[in-house]
C-alpha cells in the first residue's frame, strides 16, 4: 500500500484501522466513532449497490446536515459512485438543472417537491431515515461491493456558482481529491487530540474537507450550523472543546464580537483557518487579544483546486495581505494577456499548477477548456480568472477577481446567477447586483412594479437564501455606460445615497 491513500475512503479506513474508538464526527448531538462511521459507511455503499448504483453513476444528496452525510460521502467512494452534496436550501429550478445536469441515479432528500422533481425525471429517491435505518442498524458492515473504483475516476461533483447564470459542477477524481487532502494537511497538521469545528455546511468544499483532513490525523471534527454567526457560537466552541475552527470572516467576526462580550467563556482554541474571503486585519487582533494561544492560518483556493496556497502560522503578521505559499507539490505564479509568466512583484492573471487542479467541469467542455490548460508533458494549469502578484520567496498577493464572482459569508456567489434569478421573477423586467463593497453589502437594483420586499420574497422562490442580497433598491432604470453596459459606477452612487436616506 503506498504511503498516502489514493482513494477517498482509504483515508477512513486508515483511520479506522489505527483510532477505531476515537470520536470522528458529531452532528446534531449524534457523535460516530471511527470504527462506526467506516461501518456505517460499508453499510451504505452495500445499500446503494442494492439500489442499482453502480460505477460511474451519480448521486445527489440534499438534505440536513446529520452524521449519515460523512458516511454517505465515503459509501459512494467504495460503490464507485460520484457524489454532489448541495446545499438543503436548493431547490425549484437550482434542484431542477442538477437533475438534468448531471442526471442521477439517486437523490437523498425528505423535501416532497424535491421528491417530486426527482420522480418526474424517473430518479429514484429516498428519504434521511431511510438513510439513517441502513446505516445505524448495528448489523456486521459487508464488504465493499465490486468492481471498486480507480483512482482516475471521478469521486465528487462539487456544483458552483460562475459566470452563467445556473451553476456548473466541478470534478473531482478520487487521486485529485486525496492528493489535495494530503497536501492541506501537510500545511495545517491537525493532531489527533484535535477537536475541528465547523460551521460549515458540507456543500460548501471547505466544510467538507474538514472530514478529509481530520481523518487523517485522527481528530474529531463536530459539525456546526450553516454559517452559524450567532450568539451560541462561543457556547458551542466551549461545550465542544474546539481547538480549531474552520472559518469564514463573518463566522471570525462573531466570535470576536461574542468574545468582548464576556470575560468567561474561553474555547481551548489553538489553530484559527480561514478561506472563501480576506480577513480583516482588526478581526484578527481581536481573536488574538482575547485568545492568547491562537495561531492562525489564512488560505487561498477555489473549487477548481481546492486549495492554491497557505501561510505559515501567524505568517501574516509578518506579511499582511499575503494569502501564502503554494501547497506542497504544486506551483503558483502569474501570467501576462499572452500567458507569459510575469516576475516577482508584477500583476497578472494567477495560474495554479499540480496534482490539485481538478479534472474541469462537468459536461462543459468549452469552459474547461478556457480554464483547464493542458499543456504537453506538463501537469494541467487552471488559469483562475483571479489577478495578484508572486514575492521573490513566492508569497502570493491577491489583487481582485476578473468576472463577477464574489463572496458573502465564505459562499461564492454569482452577480449573473442572481440577477438571472431576478429576471425571472413576473413583473421584473431589468436587474444588475452591485457586488459587496466594503462595509457594505452585495445590493440587487431591479426594475419593475414590485417592491424590495416583493423582489426578494420572489428570489426564494427561484434561488438558494444566502445567495440573495440582504437589499434590493427599485429604479426606473438600470444606469448604462456608453457602449450600453450596465453602469457600475452610477450603482455605486445610488448605493451611498440610499445608504444616506436611511440613515436620517
Amino acid at each position: 500500500m503506498s504511503a498516502h491513500a489514493d482513494l477517498l475512503h482509504e483515508l477512513l479506513d486508515r483511520a479506522a484501522a489505527q483510532w477505531p474508538e476515537r470520536p470522528a464526527v458529531t452532528s446534531c448531538g449524534h457523535t460516530l466513532s471511527y470504527r462506526e462511521l467506516d461501518a456505517a459507511s460499508r453499510r451504505l455503499a452495500a445499500w446503494l449497490h442494492a439500489c442499482g448504483l453502480r460505477r460511474g453513476d451519480r448521486l445527489v444528496i440534499c438534505a440536513p446536515g446529520s452524521t449519515a452525510q460523512p458516511a454517505l460521502v465515503y459509501a459512494a467512494s467504495r460503490a464507485g459512485v460520484a457524489f454532489s452534496l448541495l446545499h438543503e436550501q436548493v431547490h425549484g429550478i437550482q434542484l431542477d438543472h442538477v437533475l438534468d445536469d448531471c442526471e442521477p441515479a439517486l437523490l437523498i432528500t425528505d423535501a416532497p417537491h424535491s421528491q417530486s422533481a426527482a420522480q418526474r425525471r424517473g430518479v429514484r429517491t429516498a428519504g434521511t431515515r431511510a438513510v439513517a435505518a441502513v446505516a445505524f442498524t448495528g448489523s456486521p458492515p459487508p464488504r465493499d461491493p465490486p468492481p471498486g473504483p480507480l483512482t482516475v475516476d471521478p469521486v465528487c461533483l462539487i456544483y458552483t456558482s460562475g459566470t452563467t447564470s445556473l451553476p456548473k459542477a466541478v470534478v473531482s477524481t478520487h487521486q485529485q481529491l486525496t492528493f489535495a487532502a494530503t497536501a492541506i494537511q501537510s500545511v495545517l497538521e491537525y493532531r489527533p487530540g484535535d477537536v475541528v469545528y465547523s460551521p460549515l455546511p458540507l456543500s460548501f468544499d471547505y466544510g467538507l474537507y474538514q472530514l478529509f483532513l481530520s481523518a487523517q490525523a485522527g481528530a474529531h471534527v463536530v459539525i456546526g450550523r450553516p454559517a452559524e454567526v450567532g450568539p451560541a457560537l462561543l457556547g458551542n466552541l466551549v461545550r465542544t472543546g474546539a481547538t480549531v475552527l474552520a472559518a469564514v470572516p463573518s463566522v471570525a467576526d462573531a466570535l470576536a464580537r461574542l468574545l468582548r462580550r464576556t470575560s468567561r467563556e474561553r474555547p481551548p482554541l489553538r489553530l484559527l483557518t480561514n478561506t472563501g474571503a480576506a480577513m480583516p486585519t482588526e478581526t484578527l487582533k481581536a481573536l488574538r487579544s482575547a485568545l492568547p494561544g491562537l495561531r492562525v492560518q489564512l488560505m487561498f483556493g477555489l473549487t477548481e483546486c481546492k486549495r492554491a496556497t497557505i501561510m505559515p502560522p501567524d505568517a501574516d503578521l509578518e506579511r499582511p495581505g499575503s494569502s501564502g505559499r503554494a501547497l506542497p507539490g504544486t506551483e503558483v505564479f502569474v501570467v501576462d494577456e499572452e500567458g507569459r509568466r510575469r516576475p516577482a512583484g508584477e500583476v497578472g492573471e494567477i495560474v495554479v499548477r499540480g496534482p490539485n487542479v481538478m479534472a474541469g467541469y462537468w459536461r462543459r467542455p468549452q469552459l474547461t477548456a478556457q480554464r483547464f490548460h493542458r499543456v504537453e508533458g506538463l501537469l494541467p494549469q487552471l488559469h483562475t480568472g483571479d489577478y495578484g502578484w508572486v514575492d521573490e520567496e513566492g508569497y502570493l498577493y491577491f489583487e481582485g477577481r476578473r468576472d463577477d464572482i464574489y463572496k458573502e459569508n465564505g459562499f461564492r456567489v454569482s452577480a449573473t446567477e442572481v440577477e438571472a434569478a431576478a429576471r425571472r421573477i413576473p413583473a421584473v423586467s431589468e436587474a444588475a447586483v452591485l457586488p459587496p463593497q466594503s462595509p457594505c453589502p452585495a445590493v440587487l437594483f431591479t426594475v419593475g412594479e414590485l417592491s424590495p420586499a416583493e423582489v426578494l420574497q420572489g428570489l426564494r422562490e427561484q434561488i438558494e437564501e444566502f445567495k440573495i442580497p440582504r437589499h434590493c433598491l427599485v429604479v426606473d432604470a438600470l444606469p448604462l455606460t456608453g457602449n450600453g453596459k450596465v453602469d457600475r459606477k452610477a450603482l455605486a452612487a445610488l448605493t451611498q445615497e440610499a445608504s444616506r436616506v436611511r440613515a436620517r
